[in-house]
């Protein structure tokens, strides 16, 4: 019976650390002790219940037998009123080997009681440390998803300042710059273009006014 208890102390001792330190997945580990747990409580169970009925069936020959000496001891008595002597000897006799296995039974059933209260007892206390595990269960599956988590952010954000990630963003920037150099560049050449233009137009239209200020000169008689 106590090899039911086994994977219990295991959980519930010193060994627990142990074994999640040396676990990849602490969260799985630690359901499939509690799944071992409930595997070993449902043996319990059943254990307990065999030794119930055990207890019940020698409770039941106990009382079958010591029923049957009181028969045969009122039997007697009924028999040495009515004069018959012999039937009053038999009578007792059967009523002693009955008294004898009575006897037996007796002890066998307290020896089942006993049992059956003890393996009661130590079910109750598998329970009463599987509610106590569950609970701290949850608390260290909590514990183990927030320092996964937290370990992989940290290895996230150091990737972010890495070398690889720095000298790209580098060259990124570089590009970024040199497009706009090139566009300075290139609006700077506009506007030279557009300012030469500019002075040719006004040079065109410089020498059309001149020339119709000189047509208008002469026709008025003023050249």
């Amino acid at each position: 019976m106590f090899k039911l208890f086994k994977r219990v102390k295991t959980v519930v001792g010193s060994e627990l650390n142990a074994m999640l330190d040396k676990a990849e997945d602490p969260v799985k580990m630690l359901d499939q002790f509690m799944r071992d747990m409930e595997n070993d409580i449902r043996e319990a169970e059943t254990a307990v219940a065999k030794q119930v009925a055990n207890e019940k069936m020698l409770k039941r020959k106990y009382d079958d037998a010591q029923a049957l000496v009181e028969k045969r001891q009122s039997q007697a008595e009924q028999a040495i009123e009515s004069g018959n002597e012999d039937l009053a000897r038999r009578a007792l006799e059967d009523k002693n080997n009955h008294a004898d296995q009575a006897s037996q039974l007796k002890e066998s059933y307290e020896r089942a009681e006993a049992d059956s209260q003890n393996l009661r007892s130590k079910l109750d206390e598998m329970k009463k440390e599987y509610q106590e595990m569950k609970l701290k269960k949850d608390s260290l599956k909590a514990r183990a998803e927030s320092a996964q988590t937290r370990t992989k952010m940290n290895r996230t954000m150091s990737n972010i300042g890495g070398d690889e990630s720095r000298q790209g963003f580098e060259r990124m920037e570089e590009k970024v710059m040199q497009h706009e150099a090139e566009a300075e560049t290139s609006e700077d050449m506009s506007q030279a273009s557009r300012s030469l233009d500019d002075e040719f137009e006004d040079l065109d239209k410089k020498s059309g006014v001149d020339d119709e200020l000189s047509e208008l000169k002469k026709k008025m008689g003023k050249s």
